[in-house]
Order: C-alpha cells, then structure tokens, then sequence
C-alpha cells in the first residue's frame, strides 16, 4: 500500500504546476474522498483552480499520504502549506465533499481521532486514525500519527474518539511467565543466564526477573523481545540487586 502511494505521488510530482505562485492554504480538518482519487483540494481549502490535481488514489476505506511530499506537491502547483503543525502522514478517509460552510465552524483545533472501534489489546495501525477538528483537545492528545501507530490498545476505544496517551500503550516485549535472556554488563565483562520473567515489560521498561536455580530476583531493562540486561554498563545503567545473576 504505502509503495503504491508513493508510486502515485512520484507520478504526481513529475506533472506541470498549474496554479499561480504563493498561494496560502491551510489542511482541512478531516481530510475525505469521494471517489477514490484524492486531489489537492480534497487536502486544502482554498486550493483555486490547483484544487483537482491527483495526489493519489485510495483502494480502500482510508489512504495515508506522506505530509513532506504532499507539501511538495502542493508547493509545484503553486500552494503554499506550511504545516504548522509538523505532521509526517495525512489520512484520508472515505466521505462526501466537504461543505461549502465546513470552514465557518468556530475556532477548533486539529487532533487524531479513531476511524473505528479497537478492542483492548488491538495494534493501532495507520488506516485506524483520521485527523478531525474539536472544541479542544485532550490535555495528553498525540500530536503525530507516528506516536500511535504501532501502539496498542490498553482498553476499548470508540469510533469516533480523540486519541490520547492514556489510551495506549508500546508493545510488551516480555510477558510475564516467559523465559528471558538476562545479560549482565559491568567493566568490560558480560554474562548471560536463562531466567523467568516475573513481570511484563515493553522495550526500555524497568521489569523484575527471577533466577531458575537460586529463585533469587533482579531489575533488569528490557532491550527486545524475550531479552533484558542489568548491571552498570547496562542500556538502563542500573546494577543489578543481586551479583548472582549468573551464578547456578
């Protein structure tokens, strides 16, 4: 999907521009197509006569478009976006035209939302997130579709939603019960030993292990999936709580 996009967009740079110069335009709040080939003027308001260049075609339900290269776009077609807000990806989603009288709303603010509903434990995934305008945003809002994408759901999430931090959580590298590889780092020496994860863990997570043998238990942060590390040299820089880490 995302090739294909991009495959679209480089087509669309290679086209002529055909709009005057310095032409200030601002994102629409909810970008949406209609019939599958999203234009410029599907993504700004006030686009002129630049407003039917292609950008891309969506074959399903949402498209996610690279925001640096739609600027560039938009830029060869004499619109000038600034994105003040620093976006990476614009996602369109399948809808009616705006209105007309869409740009009269009184003074919202431009936020994530979810294009469906997620159960608990669900991967956010790019086609999930509509960008939509609100009264106001969450005090925790995610500002970049980039900070949720990949996440997952720590509870049911509602269509229609603002996203925020409190909604998601990195995936658990460790779970608990599972056997790790703990290695243990300090001056120039490193040692590793088979232990059980006693609590979960997502990478860069401070988590508790339990040695096999001695049953003796340590701090360790997790560094990938099914592995963690301790001691002074560790990613965490933490000694372990117990020097028998490796010992049987």
């Amino acid at each position: 999907m995302r090739r294909l996009i991009a495959a679209a967009l480089a087509l669309t740079l290679m086209t002529p521009a055909v709009a005057s110069a310095g032409t200030s335009v601002a994102l629409r709040g909810d970008p949406v197509d209609s019939d599958g080939v999203v234009t410029l003027g599907d993504l700004f308001e006030g686009g002129g006569p630049a407003a039917s260049a292609r950008v891309a075609a969506r074959s399903g339900p949402t498209v996610v478009l690279d925001a640096t290269a739609v600027q560039i776009l938009a830029r060869r077609h004499g619109l000038q976006w600034s994105n003040p807000d620093g976006l990476r990806r614009i996602i369109v989603r399948q809808g009616e035209a705006p209105s007309p009288l869409a740009s009269s709303r009184g003074r919202q603010v431009q936020v994530l939302a979810y294009a469906r509903s997620l159960a608990a434990g669900e991967e956010v995934r790019a086609e999930d997130l509509v960008w939509t305008r609100a009264a106001a945003a969450p005090v925790d809002a995610l500002r970049d579709a980039d900070e949720a994408i990949g996440m997952i759901a720590r509870r049911p999430l509602r269509e229609g939603a603002l996203v925020s931090a409190r909604d998601v959580s990195a995936p658990m590298a460790i779970r608990t019960g599972d056997l790790v590889t703990a290695t243990y780092q300090s001056g120039g020496v490193s040692l590793e030993l088979q232990v059980r994860a006693l609590d979960a863990g997502a990478i860069g997570q401070l988590i508790t292990l339990q040695n096999l043998t001695s049953k003796k238990t340590f701090q360790a942060v997790v560094t990938g999936p099914g592995r963690a590390a301790t001691g002074p040299d560790s990613p965490g820089g933490r000694p372990s709580t117990s020097t028998r880490i490796a010992r049987r």
